[in-house]
């Protein structure tokens, strides 16, 4: 029995809810291409999914959106592999990627701050210097 997909955490996806298929995948490969089904596809109805919280689901669909097909099924193909099981696995990776970046809090809102007035007068203080010293390579004027 395949193991279920992690996603983060404790939380995992359960093979029931997937659904594998299988067919022949395009470039080399000889007499072997011809008689096995080796691209993977990859289908989680992420919508209808009892493994995740109803908050990361809610984050996973808005941030998924362009992806999703019919608003709902995330699809995930391989085809870099001659064997099908490699392009599971691969499949299974990208899958678990895919969610715990979708799921993933957002990041803390950034607080401004302001620069103290110390180093507003030591930054000014060094452009004055800086500059004095740039004209000072100037031509001389002749007396």
């Amino acid at each position: 029995m395949p193991e279920p997909i992690r996603v983060r955490g404790s939380v995992a996806v359960p093979d029931a809810e997937l659904v594998w298929r299988f067919s022949r995948s395009s470039g080399p490969g000889g007499q072997h291409v011809n008689t096995s089904d080796t691209q993977v596809e990859l289908r989680y109805d992420l919508a209808a999914s009892a493994a995740l919280p109803q908050v990361w689901k809610d984050r996973a669909l808005e941030r998924l959106a362009g992806r999703l097909v019919d608003g709902r099924v995330l699809v995930v193909r391989a085809s870099e592999h001659r064997s099908q099981w490699r392009n599971r696995e691969v499949a299974a990776a990208r899958l678990a990627a895919l969610l715990g970046e979708a799921t993933a809090p957002p990041p803390k809102a950034r607080r401004a701050t302001k620069p103290s007035r110390g180093m507003v007068e030591s930054r000014l203080r060094n452009k004055r210097h800086r500059s004095e010293l740039k004209q000072g390579r100037g031509r001389q004027a002749s007396e």
